[in-house]
């Protein structure tokens, strides 16, 4: 498992589900299995921005992109753009 994977995992149990209890790995799947709800995913593309350092295109993602950790940093790859370093 990738680093990035690791933590976005970490950020989904403890900051989105509140369930420390509750594993996850990076092919469970989040918003069709229930355990997110789609609201939480505004707050989980800005933290797959700030950990990929990336810029994600709002237009560019659907919900099916976002189901999985693996799916989210797949989506990553494809449509995000590197961050500019701000000077």
């Amino acid at each position: 498992m990738s680093d990035q994977a690791r933590q976005i995992i970490d950020y989904v149990v403890r900051d989105i589900m509140r369930r420390p209890d509750v594993k996850i790995d990076e092919n469970t799947p989040l918003v069709s299995s229930g355990l997110i709800d789609s609201l939480a995913l505004i707050d989980i593309v800005q933290q797959l921005e700030e950990i990929t350092q990336t810029r994600i295109p709002a237009g560019k993602l659907q919900a099916k992109d976002l189901d999985t950790v693996q799916l989210m940093l797949s989506a990553v790859t494809r449509v995000g753009k590197p961050k500019v370093p701000k000077a």
